[in-house]
């Protein structure tokens, strides 16, 4: 229309990426700026990424978390200066489900998860150092070397030929130098990084809590410390789910967070109601109020995680009264 002044496009509108990680390559889609391409994921294709991403001066990355497939690119982007941010892929899904996209390819995963990053600007954080993720691989070997160490056991329990027994008790003699010495390297590397050794000394002060939880919560609870309460709680999936609807008040249930860190601190609350004499008066105040057991066990990991989250916040030692 004559004499009509139209906006101009704000060229300084934030750029967000996504992309989709497999094994062999990389799905980029920038909305933005209406690019697509796909590059290999090793190091030649991880430089071409960081190359045709700083043509679109791209402020954000968003990816998928893929166990071990996205930790490469996501350090290559890192050192070349763009904030990458992880994602849940369940979160990703459900983001999807929302747009309404009920297909799944990796062209429409990456560009969703452009879109998500413009939607709801998830955190973009450093990558892990390489001594924090081989702890990680080393803890998460011994909860497997466990879980095969139990199905075992009880498989050689049941069993009823001398010979399989005797095969069984082979591969227990074995799982058990194995858990030895995955124990003893676990202890190694924490005690050559002094800050990871200073969250050991920090959690085994905690009654209740063990070589083992401690391990679990320095590998795979890395935000201990560095975050709130009540998000420490979230992240270690004992934190009360509200389910109310109008009138409606339903029962509040814990859900999501990190299995690794609720089975770990699972065991050590187990300890902590009987030898540390704040949880366990805890503890006992709500039997005495009528709650019942699990909901009694589920209270005393929470009352842990947090006690475990200030005390590395604070950088001190559990003592029977705090300062």
């Amino acid at each position: 229309m004559q004499g009509k002044v139209l906006p101009e496009p704000n060229t300084m509108a934030p750029v967000y990426a996504g992309i989709d990680v497999c094994k062999e390559w990389l799905d980029v889609d920038v909305p933005a700026r209406a690019a697509r391409l796909r590059v290999s994921n090793d190091r030649y294709g991880r430089r071409r990424l960081n190359r045709e991403l700083a043509k679109f001066a791209v402020r954000q990355v968003v990816m998928e978390a893929t166990g071990k497939y996205h930790r490469a690119a996501q350090r290559s982007l890192h050192a070349a200066g763009f904030a990458v941010a992880l994602v849940d892929p369940l979160r990703a899904r459900l983001f999807a489900k929302a747009c309404g996209y009920l297909a799944k390819t990796d062209r429409i995963d990456a560009r969703l998860l452009a879109l998500m990053g413009e939607a709801l600007e998830p955190t973009a954080l450093p990558p892990p150092s390489e001594a924090l993720l081989e702890l990680q691989e080393l803890v998460n070997a011994r909860t497997a070397a466990t879980a095969e160490r139990t199905a075992l056991t009880n498989r050689r329990g049941a069993a009823q030929t001398g010979f399989l027994k005797a095969e069984l008790g082979r591969r227990l003699a074995a799982i058990k130098s194995h858990l030895e010495r995955l124990d003893a390297e676990i202890e190694r590397r924490i005690q050559a990084e002094p800050a990871l050794a200073r969250r050991y000394v920090i959690l085994m002060s905690i009654p209740g809590v063990g070589p083992v939880t401690a391990a679990v919560l320095i590998a795979n609870f890395a935000e201990l410390g560095a975050c709130s309460s009540k998000q420490a709680a979230m992240l270690a999936g004992v934190a009360p789910i509200a389910c109310e609807s109008g009138e409606r008040i339903g029962h509040r249930a814990i859900k999501g967070g990190r299995s690794s860190v609720r089975n770990a601190v699972y065991m050590a609350a187990l300890s902590a109601a009987s030898h540390n004499d704040g949880l366990a008066a805890f503890a006992k105040r709500l039997r005495q109020a009528g709650k019942p057991a699990k909901v009694v066990l589920v209270a005393v990991m929470r009352k842990l995680i947090i006690l475990a989250n200030t005390l590395i916040n604070q950088n001190r030692l559990w003592s029977p009264i705090a300062p």
